[in-house]
């Protein structure tokens, strides 16, 4: 039996994993699960393996925050030691973050095959920890799931030839039939599709958080900030905050917050009645906060395309995004930090339609399936 290693350890890895993991099950190939424990709370991690069905890691090595260094180098060295231990055939890893990049060396120094799922985004700013991680697993690894045409072209232009069907959404597995080296570059389409596809009508039934915060329908925004780039750079932080104030004076703010980012705008103290904090929510629960708010403000990647999937307006709090292809519609903008810039496009995205059906730039919603079956066709 094919054995794989698949490494996780934050939010949006869980996410993606959920995905995967069931296609793994059913296609019958034994999983090995590492959890590096970068996201340790319960509201960012086991309320998530217990919501999406992900089974239980074998190997969880709590490796919670320290620097990138530290955090980094420590999650290779246990990593390593896993992989010498399982001895698989292919070590799959997600994203951006450093679990990522601590998977893909370990295995590549090993010399054992590393997937990347999300493979080719860029967003050309290396001042983001997320971008050198990014970038160096791409270069370390044999299959290279692309989640966009864009991302396909991106590693074209960083010398990488062996491209798939041109760098086209692939439709099945039979344009591999003269494949002969790695590394490859394979655009499968976007995980994450796959999982709004398949957990939105579950939350409809589940979640009970709109009723539970008394929220009507497009009478709310949502916002979320965790990038190092907005929460360690103070003047841009309060930038922000006095925005979200003045946006909430319209309609409440809700703002879930990572305890650490929570302890930084209590430090600032740019918060009125408002704007409610609360904790970290669940995928579900957050499904259902993104698909009736009026306009959802964040510098996550991964919610600006769930904004994009669920037709609903959002404005991107960086200086640019990898997922360029939200932009191309109208649904996303960039407003960086600045307060002025931020109220304008919030303004903007409030007169959006949202009767918008286009997501053909992520895939048909069957990314997890069509990994499965490449991975099976090349490395069985």
């Amino acid at each position: 039996m094919m054995k794989i290693i698949s490494v996780i350890g934050a939010r949006p890895q869980f996410i993606k994993a959920a995905s995967v993991s069931r296609m793994m099950k059913k296609a019958g190939i034994k999983e090995v699960l590492i959890h590096t424990g970068q996201h340790y709370d319960y509201n960012m991690s086991q309320v998530f393996f217990k919501q999406l069905k992900i089974k239980e890691p074998e190997y969880n090595l709590g490796i919670g925050s320290m620097s990138h260094g530290s955090q980094t180098g420590r999650m290779i060295e246990k990593i390593e030691g896993v992989l010498l231990a399982e001895k698989p055939g292919l070590m799959l890893v997600y994203g951006d973050t450093n679990s990522t990049l601590a998977g893909s060396l370990a295995a590549a120094k090993l010399h054992i095959p590393v997937a990347h799922v999300e493979a080719g985004l860029r967003s050309y700013n290396r001042n983001m920890p997320e971008e050198i991680n990014r970038v160096l697993t791409d270069h370390v690894s044999d299959v290279l799931f692309c989640p966009t045409e864009t991302a396909v072209e991106n590693l074209r232009k960083e010398g990488f030839k062996n491209i798939v069907n041109k760098g086209k959404l692939i439709k099945n597995s039979s344009a591999l039939h003269d494949l002969q080296s790695f590394p490859f570059v394979i655009n499968v389409g976007d995980v994450m599709y796959d999982s709004v596809l398949y957990n939105l009508a579950i939350a409809k039934k589940i979640s009970k958080i709109i009723k539970k915060y008394k929220l009507l329908p497009q009478r709310y925004y949502l916002a979320t900030i965790h990038r190092a780039e907005n929460t360690d750079n103070t003047s841009r932080l309060k930038s922000i905050c006095k925005a979200f104030n003045k946006i909430a004076e319209r309609y409440p703010l809700i703002f879930p917050a990572h305890p650490r980012t929570e302890k930084l705008l209590s430090r600032i103290g740019y918060i009125n009645s408002n704007l409610k904090i609360i904790p970290p929510v669940s995928y579900w629960d957050m499904l259902m906060l993104s698909s009736f708010a009026r306009v959802i403000l964040t510098d996550s990647g991964g919610l600006q395309k769930e904004a994009f999937f669920l037709n609903v307006p959002c404005v991107t709090l960086r200086d640019e995004t990898e997922w360029v292809e939200t932009l191309q519609s109208g649904m996303n903008v960039i407003a960086g930090a600045s307060e002025g810039k931020i109220l304008r496009a919030v303004k903007t995205q409030e007169m959006q339609k949202r009767d918008r059906k286009d997501t053909r730039f992520f895939g048909d919603g069957k990314a997890a399936e069509k990994m499965l079956s490449i991975i099976k066709k090349t490395l069985a």
